[in-house]
């Protein structure tokens, strides 16, 4: 079925608002509206417009075919609005802020997890569907204790006590939890090892891309594929070691599915692209791209699963932008910006292999072999000089790299430049598919969102926000 896919009517003003209302929120559907019973909500944490565009264009131009968020617009099967993605504390949110507006339908202020500026604790989102017999559960690329799959799950007023949040999950028994983050759960996690507490309470843990695969659904799971963060999706694909250990995005979102699917309540499942934001931060473009396509193939695949389903809302959007990245014009711009065919790995693991001891010749060629760029002498001795600090002959750890300095200098390279290196104000795209959908106007506030998708679950109302 068709659906609109074109921005109509006015914006709505203004930011202060804390809770929302309905009618602020859901056009009056034709016809009825038909009841989601499953919800997938898909976020490409700190996705500017010029990132979705760009991962675009390289689809267009590497593979002869659209990507596939921007192939619901073309094939105008999706709805979409603009969202604003303020917090209660600023016109520029953190993921905390963001997810929590989703997550608990009101404003809170940046580093806050579902803590309301006069200390309100709504339940979050997860919680409700959970109680009301629904399978939940969070797939990520970065910790999954980290603010955006947390906001949808607790309430703490720290985003940064990401141990406590671990526990805290141990307690809600949520159905699927996959992402990284194995440093909050296991031996190193500061106040004790919690994988034999999860075993106990009859989890099933997976710890590398086999494990995961091989699920099934008679126990609650969690996947902890890193220590941390997932690698950056261009060094996966380079690295043949971490394509049998480390899960795609789209293959835990997948497995996620597989496993809630059947449950005769339905499902609610959160997916992020966590690793988008890291790179936007880092002024890096491989890492930005190959991961907004790696979210990308996850979105084709859910896309997927809805159409033949007919059950399932499917959101998708961001909670921020971030650096504001763009192809700029010049006169060799397609040129240019086919170089990123060429990148075998992301700008993180290359500055992290650089010592300073090398020749220049021997960085040029280091350069050239895994970015597939042939750097002037000047820009890198440019790129050396901000290394000056360091200890000769020492790997140089993420905080000391010089990401913004690199970054600068590939856009020569590739006529991509950066506004910044942190996140943004400006509203972002949001697209909807499914039962439910029909109902999204032009302009939305982000908290509006979850008394959305609970009216589009047709959620019983005491689970509702209220004013």
């Amino acid at each position: 079925m068709n659906r609109r896919s074109l921005l109509k009517g006015g914006l709505l003003a203004g930011l202060s608002v804390p809770l929302v209302g309905l009618k602020d929120v859901i056009a009056t559907p034709v016809g009825g509206p038909k009841k989601a019973k499953n919800i997938i909500m898909m976020v490409s944490d700190g996705m500017s417009i010029g990132t979705l565009n760009m991962a675009d264009l390289y689809a267009n131009r590497a593979y002869g075919k659209s990507s596939k968020w921007l192939g619901l617009y073309r094939d105008n099967k999706a709805v979409r609005a603009l969202m604003d993605t303020a917090s209660a504390s600023s016109m520029v949110t953190d993921s905390a802020a963001a997810s929590s507006s989703w997550g608990g339908g009101m404003r809170v202020k940046n580093g806050s997890l579902n803590v309301g500026i006069n200390g309100e604790k709504p339940q979050p989102i997860l919680q409700k569907f959970k109680e009301k017999g629904k399978k939940v559960g969070c797939v990520t690329t970065v910790p999954i204790t980290h603010a955006t799959p947390a906001g949808f799950c607790v309430n703490i007023d720290n985003r940064g006590g990401q141990d406590i949040i671990a526990e805290i999950y141990l307690g809600l028994k949520f159905d699927v939890m996959m992402g990284g983050g194995s440093k909050y759960f296991g031996e190193k996690r500061e106040g004790g090892d919690l994988i034999p507490k999860f075993l106990t309470q009859g989890y099933k843990v997976a710890e590398n891309r086999n494990e995961m695969l091989a699920l099934d659904k008679s126990k609650p799971v969690l996947g902890l594929f890193a220590e941390d963060g997932l690698p950056y999706e261009v060094d996966r694909m380079h690295d043949a070691e971490l394509q049998k250990t480390v899960p795609t995005l789209a293959e835990m979102t997948m497995k996620a599915i597989e496993l809630m699917k059947d449950h005769k309540d339905g499902f609610a499942l959160q997916v992020e692209g966590g690793k988008v934001d890291w790179a936007a931060h880092s002024n890096d473009l491989g890492g930005l791209i190959f991961d907004q396509l790696a979210f990308d193939e996850a979105v084709g695949k859910v896309i997927e699963f809805a159409e033949k389903d007919g059950e399932t809302l499917v959101i998708i959007t961001t909670d921020h932008g971030n650096s504001n990245p763009g192809l700029f014009y010049a006169d060799e711009a397609n040129k240019k910006f086919d170089r990123l065919q060429r990148f075998k790995h992301s700008n993180t693991w290359l500055l992290a292999q650089l010592d300073q001891s090398f020749s220049e010749q021997k960085i040029m060629e280091m350069i050239k072999e895994n970015q597939g760029i042939e750097m002037k002498s000047e820009d890198v001795k440019s790129l050396l000089s901000h290394f000056k600090d360091i200890v000769p002959g020492q790997l140089y750890n993420e905080a000391n790299l010089p990401f913004y300095e690199y970054g600068k200098i590939l856009g020569k390279y590739t006529d991509v430049q950066w506004a910044g290196m942190n996140h943004t104000g400006d509203y972002v795209e949001l697209t909807m598919f499914g039962p439910g959908s029909e109902q999204l106007k032009p302009f939305v506030k982000n908290y509006e969102l979850h008394n959305f998708m609970l009216k589009a679950a047709e959620m019983p109302k005491h689970f509702l926000v209220t004013k």
